[in-house]
């Protein structure tokens, strides 16, 4: 499992070890890792990094002084480096080191034109708002060329603790992040600015407490997922009472109950209006027509009006809310999980009192899914292009799988399933949903193979994807 943690408890962090280490030991040991990875990044791009150009793009603070020291390094391997200055002051030492090294600091912002890599050390993980009007026209000039745009920590312009890009920002290949991963990486729209991102070892790790982030990886998913035992039956396998569907949108019922079958659930028990039952019978013989007894409860894709079938979230056993039916949190008698996109969830914060608009949670998914948990006392599944899965107290995790194409019509409905199916067979909520997520998402790259997708499509990859989970190919 991945962990990503404030700036507030990186800065402690750091503060702990430096303290135990000869002043400027940590920006050598990053300047030495980002280095490392720069003449990686060189050598498959152009084949050797001896005679490379690389550009510095150099702010006021440390992340200014991280890149020149790496500069420095670079230098003393053949790269030619140049650096342009492009905040109030310069990190001195930095700046000695690289001139000693045999770097220039230069004003021409030509100097872009003609590299092979530029290192983006502008603002680091204590800037806020966007990139001043002088970075930024440099930072589009870098990209419009033909050099790979390598970032220090975190992309200049994006917000390390949210992701949040209020104005201009670095759109960056390579994130270099030394030390731990910020939350501002994994969420987007920051994920998007982040490019591929990979965490440099400085001997933090041992000093780090409570992440505000986690990201769970294939193993993590493997070992929360049941596996039927010698005696299993249906019932002990779970059963699932979905509710879903109408008259208009027959098909939310036939993708839904299929989720629960194909994610694992002994039995689906279905209850719904007639056109849609007969859609989900025909679909799905294996389904059971009627109440009965379950282990978990679906209840909203496809229903027209939440009020309708609010008698079916008032009982014991732990239910997904999804779509509408959100706004019945307040009558679930169970644990209950909610899984709107950023839509639904502004209709449900306005329910609670909340005034905010679409954009506003689609600028910071992280705050708005956490608040809408805190406030509901449920645990939230905000769908999008970054899933965020939020508890009440403040735990957090985002999804690492998906594709772009998983954004069409059923998807959430196969999603809501999907988690119903996990919390039949036992996973709390929170379990349950970043799980659903997890597989909802392989589950897309495998049907998709970087081509349209339709619901149905992913319904039939889901086993696949558990099957690559249970036996992942050999490298």
């Amino acid at each position: 499992m991945r962990h990503a943690h404030a700036v507030a408890e990186v800065r402690r962090a750091e503060a702990e070890l430096a303290a135990t280490l000869p002043p400027g030991t940590l920006m050598d040991r990053a300047a030495a890792g980002i280095a490392a990875a720069c003449l990686q990044l060189l050598r498959a791009e152009r084949g050797g990094a001896y005679g490379a150009r690389a550009v510095l793009l150099v702010g006021s603070g440390d992340n200014g002084g991280d890149a020149l020291h790496a500069g420095a390094r670079l230098a003393r391997r053949g790269v030619e480096v140049r650096a342009l200055l492009l905040g109030s002051r310069v990190h001195e030492a930095g700046r000695a080191a690289l001139e000693a090294a045999g770097g220039r600091v230069v004003e021409a912002v030509a100097a872009v034109d003609d590299a092979d890599l530029v290192l983006d050390g502008i603002l680091g993980i204590g800037g806020s708002g966007g990139l001043r009007p002088e970075a930024a026209r440099v930072v589009r000039r870098a990209e419009a060329g033909g050099a790979l745009l390598v970032a220090v920590d975190v992309p200049s312009g994006v917000d390390a603790d949210t992701g949040e890009v209020a104005g201009d920002a670095v759109s960056a290949d390579v994130t270099l992040v030394p030390g731990t991963l910020k939350p501002g990486l994994l969420v987007d729209p920051g994920a998007g600015h982040a490019g591929l991102v990979q965490v440099i070892d400085i001997g933090l790790g041992a000093y780090l407490r409570d992440p505000v982030l986690e990201v769970l990886d294939a193993a993590d998913v493997a070992a929360l997922l049941p596996e039927p035992g010698r005696e299993s039956d249906k019932y002990r396998r779970g059963v699932v009472g979905v509710v879903a569907g109408s008259d208009a949108f027959p098909g939310a019922a036939v993708l839904c109950t299929g989720g629960a079958i194909r994610a694992g659930a002994g039995m689906v028990r279905y209850v719904g209006p007639s056109r849609a039952t007969q859609h989900v019978l025909s679909s799905w013989p294996e389904v059971v027509a009627g109440e009965g007894r379950v282990q978990a409860r679906v209840v909203g894709p496809g229903v027209a009006d939440p009020r309708a079938v609010a008698e079916h979230v008032e009982h014991p056993e732990p239910v997904v809310l999804d779509a509408g039916c959100t706004v019945l949190h307040e009558r679930a008698g169970g644990d209950a999980l909610l899984t709107p996109h950023a839509g639904e969830l502004v209709g449900l914060l306005h329910e609670l009192g909340v005034e905010v608009e679409r954009a506003e949670v689609e600028a910071r998914r992280l705050h708005w899914a956490g608040e809408a948990a805190r406030r509901t006392g449920a645990v939230v599944l905000l769908k999008g292009s970054t899933t965020v899965v939020a508890t009440p107290d403040g735990r957090a995790r985002v999804n690492p799988t998906g594709t772009s194409w998983l954004a069409t019509a059923g998807s959430g409905d196969v999603l809501a399933g999907v988690a119903g199916a996990l919390l039949a067979r036992g996973l709390d909520p929170y379990d349950a949903g970043a799980v659903a997520a997890w597989l909802h998402g392989l589950a897309g790259r495998v049907a998709s193979q970087g081509a349209p997708l339709s619901a149905g499509q992913l319904l039939d990859a889901l086993p696949e994807a558990q099957r690559r989970l249970a036996d992942p190919p050999s490298s």
